[in-house]
């Protein structure tokens, strides 16, 4: 800690999410951005200069001068880069997905228990305003569809559709859906590169929820999309333009009933029902605050204070990550001959 009680941060990374968390670390009240760091020395000179902060190609060199740190680098590079921080007891917030492989992301969570240290994983939609608002509903979801497409990014080409943009999802549902999963089935294509750039995933949970996950990478344009169907409401969800409705059932009830009653008349005419006029629609309540800045503040305060958890913790990360690899694996099943 800084004399005047700020933690001590720093940025591991100086790409482009290396600089959304040095930026958001360098107004944070109570941090204090003491680090840029990056294997290449003329981004690390580059962004710490903006934030008047020193420049280190060695995360080694910083080991004793920081109180918490980001690791906002190749998924590959994950495991490696977190180790020696935990091993010294330095709370570690890791960019999505947690590792590249489930193997690794145990690893992680390991060593975060057994040095008793703060780990969080960057799954920043969960930090979305819209998830935030969708969060204050006790909804039990039967039926959840997601949608997230987009241009060919030119970044995260170390990894496929699924652990660059789908996990996103499988984050969200599986705080959603608060159950084991009892079945994925996948397909996959891949274009450009190795791995997979367009993904279609069906999870089914022993609670009886179901999930329809789509993923693409080659799209025209970017959307980014999640609707919720529930005994009590049904969710519509926007997560770029941080909009969404909410139908619930409870003021429905007596047009439900009306609609039985009319069904069994003769002389009922439904194309006379303007339907829109019958549903009781909700604009979701949303509180617009920058996603990392909400995942940052739960990160520290988690620090500060054990008995909070940061909003995505390493055991969540993990989860996802194992739920990736089981569509990964379905992918790989499946026969397109």
């Amino acid at each position: 800690m800084t004399d005047n009680g700020k933690i001590r941060t720093a940025v591991v990374g100086a790409g482009k999410m290396g600089a959304i968390h040095a930026k958001v670390y360098s107004t944070l009240p109570q941090s204090e951005l003491v680090a840029v760091v990056d294997v290449d020395p003329a981004k690390a000179a580059q962004l710490a200069e903006k934030y008047h902060c020193p420049a280190v190609t060695d995360p080694a060199e910083i080991l004793d001068k920081v109180d918490a740190v980001t690791i906002a680098t190749p998924t590959t590079t994950h495991l490696e880069l977190a180790k020696p921080f935990l091993r010294h007891r330095i709370p570690v917030l890791i960019e999505k997905p947690l590792a590249s492989s489930v193997r690794e992301g145990r690893k992680i969570v390991s060593l975060a228990r057994r040095y008793d240290t703060v780990v969080a994983v960057g799954h920043s939609e969960r930090c979305n305003p819209v998830v935030q608002a969708m969060k204050r509903f006790s909804i039990e979801p039967k039926f959840i569809e997601a949608h997230r497409v987009s241009p060919y990014p030119f970044r995260s080409t170390d990894v496929g559709v699924v652990l660059d943009m789908m996990i996103h999802d499988i984050d969200i549902v599986l705080s959603l859906a608060h159950s084991k999963i009892r079945r994925v089935d996948a397909v996959g294509v891949n274009v450009i590169g190795n791995s997979e750039d367009i993904c279609n995933a069906r999870i089914a949970f022993d609670n009886g929820c179901i999930a329809n996950l789509t993923a693409s990478r080659l799209a025209l344009k970017t959307e980014r999309r999640v609707h919720v169907f529930t005994r009590q409401a049904y969710l519509s969800v926007d997560y770029l333009k941080k909009s969404g409705i909410i139908i619930k059932t409870d003021p429905n009830k007596d047009v439900v009933e009306w609609i039985r009653q009319q069904q069994g008349r003769s002389d009922f005419n439904p194309a006379s029902v303007n339907w829109l006029d019958l549903l009781h629609i909700e604009p979701l309540e949303i509180d617009d605050k920058e996603p990392i800045r909400l995942e940052q503040e739960a990160f520290l305060r988690a620090i500060q204070d054990r008995s909070f958890r940061p909003e995505v913790s390493a055991e969540e990360g993990l989860a996802a990550l194992r739920c990736a690899q089981q569509i990964l694996r379905a992918i790989k099943k499946h026969k397109w001959d």
